[in-house]
């Protein structure tokens, strides 16, 4: 099921998520991230990391730390405070989302 259309939408929202728990990251570590802890089964590409990155950083929801690692420059993303608004923000939206998808899916669990 790798790059699903599915999975697209929910990009941004699995950015903010992997930055709410890190400081920061740099964009192969986040395609690497997430592809270990989806066992493989989810793979970003960087023709769609990337374009999401720059979006989210034009938005203002990220911030960029250039950095010089072993002779190279190294591009860190990081949440701002508007991006940590936002993250909780997302992460509530894509929750309701799921449960209105088990609802759908699964009448019996909209009963419990």
């Amino acid at each position: 099921m790798s790059n699903s259309k599915l999975y697209k939408g929910s990009l941004a929202t699995i950015i903010l998520k992997l930055l709410s728990q890190q400081d920061k990251m740099y964009g192969y570590e986040i395609t690497q991230k997430v592809k270990g802890l989806t066992k493989g089964e989810l793979n970003i590409t960087e023709g769609a990391l990337y374009p999401a990155l720059h979006k989210l950083e034009a938005e203002g929801v990220l911030e960029v730390e250039v950095v010089r690692v072993d002779n190279r420059l190294r591009k860190y993303y990081k949440l701002t405070e508007k991006g940590k608004i936002e993250t909780v923000s997302k992460l509530a939206e894509l929750e309701e989302y799921i449960k209105n998808m088990q609802v759908l899916f699964n009448p019996k669990f909209g009963l419990e």
